[in-house]
């Protein structure tokens, strides 16, 4: 078999890291509690870690994917006649397939950005529908971090979206499907930047940075977590062998797992725009702030570089395209995809 190149495309096109499968192979031993109950000590243990990061007075649900993390998270602290806030790029809206519409009859409030994050002060046009009968109702703001255009909220800036939304009756939910790459980048610790800011609610992602599947609902107050058990198991994400979940973010969150991996993811991006730079037909379009490159490539090269290393077109018009690197990327697939992109690019000139 020949040398299989890796993609651009997204981090979750990357397999798993080996501890992780390790750790599903050591919980494939013998019969465990199903459900995630008591008796499940992978479950068990692997809500320890989470308290261990965020805080002791959490609730944790593991779910399948980032769609129902986010869907029944923040549809479990709505009412009909609420709405979401957030970021026109955010995946609440852009990219559920309308799940929050459907199976949360949750009403998306989209804000225009350029970097994919929302101020305080963008949100405050939709607080002039509080109390007017005909509108719906804006209840929580829900931020990506890291956003859809590779930028990542400080937590002083996440600090300030809580305080806002809290002092008009409102909560905040973190998409966090990156969150790992965005704590590595800023040097924080997951208390820092979302415990201590204020965050009322975490979609906790893990498969973006090398595990097999599964995703957390994390409530920073227990209160609010009330009775989230019954609509999990409603919304159809109640795993039953739910030790094979527990096991992977057991592990994950042990002995810095989850920052290894987004370091290298991190890293290879900067090494990934540092090539970027040397050629004057690329554009980077956006601050490589995690484990994304946003960048314009010439449009008559872009199939072509597709065939060697495949990542997506994110804006057609403008010829823009994302280039996403991942647990795995190593420095070897930067340096062939340049060479691959020098090659081409020096074609494309001496054709003109």
């Amino acid at each position: 078999m020949g040398k299989v190149n890796k993609s651009f495309a997204s981090d979750n096109w990357s397999g798993v890291c080996p501890e992780i499968m390790e750790a599903l192979i050591q919980a494939n031993i013998g019969h465990v509690e199903s459900y995630g109950e008591a008796n499940d000590f992978y479950t068990q243990r692997a809500i320890a870690r989470f308290r261990e990061h965020f805080g002791k007075d959490i609730s944790v649900f593991f779910v399948y994917n980032g769609t129902a993390a986010n869907v029944l998270g923040t549809s479990h602290l709505l009412r009909s006649y609420q709405a979401v806030v957030s970021a026109e790029s955010a995946h609440l809206n852009e990219d559920e397939c309308a799940a929050p519409e459907k199976f949360g009859g949750t009403k998306i409030l989209g804000i225009k950005t350029e970097n994919g994050k929302i101020l305080p002060q963008q949100v405050t046009p939709f607080l002039h529908s509080i109390g007017f009968q005909h509108h719906a109702q804006p209840r929580i703001i829900s931020i990506s971090e890291v956003t859809e255009k590779g930028t990542i909220y400080t937590p002083d800036k996440i600090r300030e979206l809580a305080t806002f939304a809290h002092s008009n009756d409102m909560l905040l939910h973190v998409d966090g499907a990156r969150i790992s790459n965005a704590a590595v980048s800023l040097g924080v610790t997951f208390r820092e930047l979302i415990t201590d800011t204020g965050v009322d609610i975490l979609s906790f992602g893990g498969t973006k940075n090398g595990l097999m599947f599964g995703e957390a609902v994390v409530f920073l107050k227990k209160d609010l977590a009330r009775d989230f058990q019954y609509l999990r198991k409603q919304g159809l994400q109640l795993h039953s062998k739910m030790r094979f979940i527990s096991a992977q973010f057991e592990r994950y969150l042990t002995d810095d797992l989850w920052k290894k991996n987004a370091e290298n993811a991190n890293r290879m991006a900067k090494l990934l725009e540092s090539n970027l730079k040397r050629f004057s037909q690329i554009k980077i379009t956006q601050p490589v702030e995690a484990n994304g490159v946003f960048a314009i490539i010439p449009p008559q090269i872009i199939p072509l570089l597709q065939k060697h290393y495949f990542f997506h077109i994110w804006d057609e018009a403008s010829s823009e395209v994302r280039l996403m690197c991942s647990w795995d990327t190593s420095e070897e697939d930067i340096r062939d995809f340049s060479k691959v992109l020098q090659n081409l690019l020096s074609e494309n000139l001496r054709s003109l």
